[in-house]
């Protein structure tokens, strides 16, 4: 079995400079019945160092079947230890996820390369407080390239350039390249890449991908949810006094302001408090992981809830809109909770919706 000084001697020769940014190699063995990737593990200059980026990736093939990915990592100044999980190949997607995930992953690449520079990012604005820059739209053609080169026969429906394909298509793509753009362009970390399939109009793939966090959340229809391959599930609270719930404020569409800062006020009243992180994508798959216990957001579009809906389905929560119904992808208008708090959160706000 190799270990690191063995790796290490075998790139010896192949690796043709040194790097001051840190190596995560992972191993596989190339065989018929073994495809997947195993566990990585680091090897580092810098001790207890964690690291925030992928910057490059490189595979070498070694004899007696050996296979190694290597990537060059940019570390963080931030003490670290135990162990490192990078989503790098997951070996529990289905094959329609893999293609999404690796035109998300060559995207995030692209928007973590231009955070380094935001002041030259061209910005223009779409509506008040809804703005797209350069990066949105690059990440928009990067991903959409990479459908069409796959799945040819699926349309692609956008938040920057609409329709792509047939409006009737049997299968449809619903994506945000940036969720959360304004977080992005202030250097705040809370924005992903959010995916969703539908399939003869019902939801069927999910995939939002954090590329500062380095997560990948996944679900496919009838067989659970997972963060970075481990299964997650929304919390398991019941008592409301108890449950922190997560919101966006309607910043671009402003028509129903006052009656959701009633909703706001009330919520806050009866729960153990609110957050507001930016990125309703996100806001979703923290629902699905448990880390708050209910999200409220009205005027949202597609591409904001899509993907994240079935994450939060396939954790064991639910969706409705604010009256309990189906209407949600529709309207835009969202509850996501656990189904003892949904129950108690949508008399909450149906109080303001008379």
């Amino acid at each position: 079995m190799l270990n690191q000084a063995g790796i290490l001697g075998c790139l010896k020769t192949q690796l043709k400079h040194k790097t001051s940014y840190n190596l995560a190699i992972t191993v596989k063995k190339q065989a018929a019945y073994q495809s997947t990737w195993a566990q990585s593990f680091v090897w580092t200059s810098f001790p207890a160092t964690l690291f925030s980026r992928i910057i490059a990736e490189k595979i070498f093939t070694l004899p007696h079947g050996i296979c190694l990915r290597l990537c060059c990592l940019k570390p963080r100044l931030t003490a670290f230890s135990g162990s490192l999980y990078l989503p790098i190949e997951p070996n529990t997607m289905s094959p329609i996820l893999n293609i999404a995930f690796k035109a998300a992953r060559k995207a995030a690449h692209m928007m973590l390369r231009a955070s380094g520079n935001l002041n030259t990012i061209k910005i223009d604005s779409k509506a008040h407080n809804d703005f797209v820059s350069e990066v949105d739209r690059e990440a928009e053609n990067i991903i959409i390239q990479a459908l069409a080169e796959s799945y040819p026969h699926h349309a692609v429906l956008t938040e920057e350039s609409g329709l792509h394909g047939k409006e009737n298509a049997e299968y449809q793509w619903i994506i945000d390249p940036l969720d959360g753009t304004t977080n992005y362009l202030h250097g705040h970390k809370q924005y992903a890449i959010s995916m969703a399939l539908m399939h003869k109009g019902i939801l069927t793939e999910a995939l939002i991908y954090a590329p500062e966090y380095n997560d990948l959340y996944t679900a496919t229809r009838g067989q659970g949810a997972l963060l970075n391959d481990k299964r997650i599930r929304v919390s398991n609270r019941i008592e409301l006094p108890r449950c922190l719930i997560a919101t966006g404020f309607p910043v671009v569409d402003q028509s129903m302001m006052d009656t959701y800062l009633a909703i706001l006020k009330d919520i806050l009243a009866k729960t153990a408090g609110g957050r507001r992180e930016g990125a309703a994508a996100l806001d979703l798959c923290n629902v699905a992981c448990g880390r708050v216990d209910g999200f409220f957001e009205f005027n949202l579009k597609p591409w904001d809830i899509a993907a994240g809906a079935l994450i939060v389905q396939e954790a064991g929560g639910m969706i409705t809109d604010m009256h309990g119904n189906e209407t949600w992808l529709q309207t835009g208008n969202i509850v996501a909770a656990n189904p003892k708090i949904l129950a108690q959160l949508l008399p909450i706000i149906g109080e303001h919706l008379q």
